[in-house]
């Protein structure tokens, strides 16, 4: 193997693997699936999804034609799952290592997921409604909400349950069975699709929200008034493949809203607050022939960190979380040390687009679908492979290896008890660099067998560092080498 693909280290009896024409029908199927599930999902009560529908969604083989992939676990091939995204399959706003699984799979299996953009309610009608899927997570009336509890904050908090310590809208977890700590999970990424409006009105088209936020690098820091703004701009996104590119819709700035327990949110200061167009301003003349390319990813994709029961998504750590990093997409695979048993994978935040930074606060949020295929490398199995060492998320392309840093490696065991708090007030560019150099001169060393002082070298004339993003709360930098410098090996 050239050093890592991390190309799964096979035994002689391994059947992880897949061959062309089967990962072509798995991309496929989803596709099958995702249509069966949309029309046999009933509403019930104001947005709750009907249990055999979704019991039936996730069965391996059920939701699918007869194929290679449809094997029950235990018969030495590969399973492929489905999980549709409802109030009942999504961690609003935190990972978890002790919340009920979605469903448990084996090592090589395949999980078709939905995820969806927790900034779908910015416009509703072009977001949720129609979409029973979002009609359920996003449900909320005087009464109850479809998802209560948005954040690892307290339940009374004033802006709502859960506080908003975490706002991203995760599908999962996903058990892998026999994970443990210090083994590795290799996640990798086969198709990435944006998830169409449910609204015929917008046939054929996905639609995505981009706030100019509070906790922006750029809040406070503009030329005209008011200073502290906060703006979000509604792109369009063609979902039939005929144009790879986005069109901003209109804008609006942020006027107080008024929640449907009638809590006032001056600021966005909660996921999901319906926006009531009637108390903003349309400007249709924004952006006017700008093509935004679009590039499908997600910006939150990890296992459970192992420090805390319940842990907010917004800050990144080593277990992976909200990385933010636009190429963690279609084609691409992420390596994550395992810190809870079961590893507890989970994803969401899906863009359509992103630059490095993610400088105002957010990307083109839009919901998304994925397949991916879970390999799990155990820790016996480690030893003498690029993988022996990974205390952090790893991401490789076709052509390159992305080290990720953060300003601080594992901020829940450095900055003790009230860590998701105190990781808000700490973060910088600097620590994150240096946490960047320090990873990729470990990976150098490791996995290419180098000196110190001839990884140093390397890195100043051939590693890119860049910054993924200076907005969540444990800042990144990103370190990117070019596999095409190193010897082939075999």
């Amino acid at each position: 193997m050239t050093t890592p693909k991390y190309d799964h280290i096979c035994s002689p009896t391994c059947s992880h693997g897949a061959s062309p024409a089967e990962e072509k029908l798995i991309k496929e199927e989803f596709q099958v699936a995702r249509r069966s599930f949309l029309r046999d999902a009933m509403v019930v009560g104001g947005g709750a999804v009907s249990a055999g529908a979704l019991t039936g969604a996730m069965a391996p083989g059920k939701a699918f034609a007869q194929g290679a992939s449809s094997a029950q676990p235990g018969s030495n091939m590969a399973s492929h799952y489905y999980i549709p995204a409802a109030a009942n399959t999504v961690l609003w706003g935190y990972f978890s290592k002790i919340a009920k699984p979605v469903v448990e799979v084996e090592s090589g299996d395949y999980v078709t997921i939905e995820t969806l953009t927790h900034h779908a309610n910015d416009d509703a009608e072009r977001m949720v409604q129609g979409d029973a899927g979002a009609e359920s997570v996003f449900f909320w009336d005087k009464q109850r909400k479809g998802v209560n509890r948005r954040g690892a904050g307290p339940m009374d908090a004033k802006n709502g349950a859960g506080g908003g310590q975490g706002v991203h809208i995760c599908t999962g977890p996903v058990r892998v069975k026999d994970a443990e700590p210090g083994d590795i999970l290799e996640v990798r990424i086969i198709d990435v699709v944006p998830r169409p409006s449910g609204n015929p009105k917008y046939k054929g088209r996905a639609f995505g929200s981009n706030a100019a936020a509070n906790w922006g690098f750029h809040y406070g820091d503009t030329l005209t008034e008011p200073r502290k703004r906060e703006v979000v701009t509604i792109y369009e996104v063609d979902v039939t493949g005929e144009r790879n590119w986005a069109r901003a819709v209109y804008n609006f700035r942020w006027t107080p809203q008024t929640d449907p327990f009638g809590v006032v949110h001056p600021t966005i200061d909660y996921p999901g607050v319906p926006v009531d167009h009637r108390t903003i301003s349309k400007n249709e003349n924004v952006l006017k022939n700008i093509r935004v390319p679009v590039r499908p990813h997600f910006g939150t994709i990890g296992v459970a960190p192992a420090e805390a029961d319940m842990v907010s998504s917004i800050p990144p750590s080593y277990t992976g979380g909200n990385i933010d990093n636009w190429r963690i997409g279609k084609g691409a695979t992420m390596y994550f040390p395992v810190a809870a048993p079961g590893a507890m994978f989970t994803v969401g935040d899906p863009h359509a687009s992103q630059g490095d930074s993610e400088l105002c606060g957010t990307a083109i949020e839009c919901s998304l679908t994925g397949t991916f295929q879970l390999i799990l490398h155990k820790k016996a199995s480690l030893p003498g492979t690029p993988l022996a060492e990974l205390r952090y998320p790893l991401l490789e392309t076709q052509d390159e290896w992305l080290l990720h840093g953060f300003s601080y490696a594992n901020y829940l065991a450095e900055l003790g008890p009230d860590a998701q708090n105190q990781i808000f007030k700490k973060s910088s560019v600097d620590l994150a660099l240096r946490d960047a150099y320090h990873k990729m001169r470990h990976f150098l060393m490791t996995t290419q067998g180098l000196g110190e002082d001839e990884a140093i070298s390397l890195m100043s004339i051939a590693v890119d560092f860049g910054i993924t993003q200076v907005v969540d709360g444990n800042w990144g930098v990103h370190a990117l080498v070019k596999k095409s410098i190193f010897p082939a090996r075999n």
